[in-house]
């Protein structure tokens, strides 16, 4: 299918490329990914015009020769901050707080510190100014984590995106407060219960243990899964299938039918609220112009743009437009890699899931190039 197609809004007919020729392309397209970084298991699925298709190759646990489906649980990493903020944005739709609130007036431990007078959509968009990627570990419980940021300040000359699981952590913290119930319960109750999302989990039930694969590390190959940590639920705890990923990114794409509010909220993460070097940074959601030349997507999902404070600019205004945009989140754990990615105008969703921590641009590259493919099959 061509672009100007799909801004036409003109299907293609379901024939157009059939379940085969997508697991052909795939296999094609994923094998040397798998080769070259000894992938355990892979799930990739793409939802388009409304038709989903799967690809599944390997073993979500080796030992016991489990083989990866379209419903084995993966570690999603850093894709669970995009439900985080979907949850913000819906207590926003809701008043029960405003995304210009500072975080002092949720956590008035923090008043007169530097990081009380951060905004909500500061901490939805990494706009701090220093904040670390991770929780510092003298800060291992509620009342170390508090004392830590009451002393913390931005570190002068640093760029003003620091990408953090601290920030969305805290996000997460003060949105369920707002929803009056712990994080896992305020998710599940508001964002994916009514979402029909019934595959995503903070916590595994022991029911579906049987489905949720094992992680292998890239240092010694060991099975493993995410340990506890500090804002682990907020910022990288989720666990989900193949088929609650492509759903969500239908309810991103406006294919599915869910309620008013929260369709509300979703299309304001997609909103760009700051400008980098490679994409605007929406709520999460990392924006960027499709067609999107190749380097300029890997260089956003470079380790520096994670690892490193970046210059970002505020947007005048936010920039709602979902026009010629692609939508892009990669996620990891030590044993898990992931990547999302939409594309209104092609109405074209796209999951990788991995039970191995493959760097970001491989994902991001293999990705790209399978979403070329699918609209050059249509053409």
């Amino acid at each position: 299918m061509s672009l100007g197609l799909a801004a036409a809004g003109l299907a293609m007919p379901a024939s157009a490329m059939s379940e085969a020729e997508f697991r052909q392309m795939a296999a094609g397209i994923f094998a040397p990914v798998i080769a070259e970084h000894d992938i355990p298991g892979l799930a990739v699925g793409v939802t388009w015009r409304g038709r989903d298709y799967v690809y599944t190759a390997g073993m979500a646990d080796r030992a016991a020769a489990v083989p990866v489906t379209a419903g084995t649980l993966f570690e999603l990493g850093s894709i669970s901050k995009t439900f985080n903020v979907t949850l913000a944005a819906l207590a926003a739709q809701q008043g029960r707080l405003t995304l210009a609130d500072p975080v002092a007036a949720h956590l008035p431990e923090l008043q007169g510190s530097a990081i009380g007078s951060v905004s909500l959509m500061d901490l939805a968009t990494h706009q701090t100014g220093g904040l670390p990627l991770q929780v510092p570990d003298g800060a291992g419980d509620d009342d170390r984590l508090m004392r830590w940021l009451q002393d913390w300040q931005p570190v002068p000359g640093q760029g003003e995106r620091s990408y953090s699981n601290i920030s969305i952590g805290l996000l997460g913290r003060i949105t369920a407060g707002a929803f009056g119930e712990p994080y896992a319960e305020a998710l599940r109750s508001h964002v994916l219960q009514p979402l029909g999302l019934e595959s995503t989990h903070v916590d595994v039930p022991k029911a579906e243990m049987r489905r949720y694969a094992w992680g292998y590390a890239r240092r010694d190959d060991s099975a493993i899964r995410v340990n506890p940590g500090m804002l682990d639920d907020e910022a990288y705890g989720l666990k989900a299938d193949l088929h609650d990923l492509l759903r969500f990114l239908r309810i991103n794409l406006g294919d599915a039918d869910v309620p008013p509010d929260l369709r509300r909220a979703v299309a304001q993460t997609h909103a760009g609220q700051t400008g980098t070097r490679h994409f605007q940074q929406a709520m999460i959601w990392e924006r960027y112009p499709w067609p999107v030349p190749r380097d300029q997507l890997l260089a956003g999902n470079a380790t520096e743009m994670a690892r490193e404070s970046q210059p970002a600019t505020r947007l005048a205004q936010p920039d709602a437009s979902d026009h010629a945009v692609l939508f892009s989140k990669t996620g990891s754990t030590n044993g898990f890699g992931g990547y999302v990615a939409f594309i209104p105008d092609a109405d074209l969703g796209l999951v990788i899931l991995a039970n191995r921590s493959i760097p970001n641009p491989a994902r991001v590259d293999a990705g790209l190039t399978l979403i070329k493919a699918v609209l050059d099959a249509a053409e």
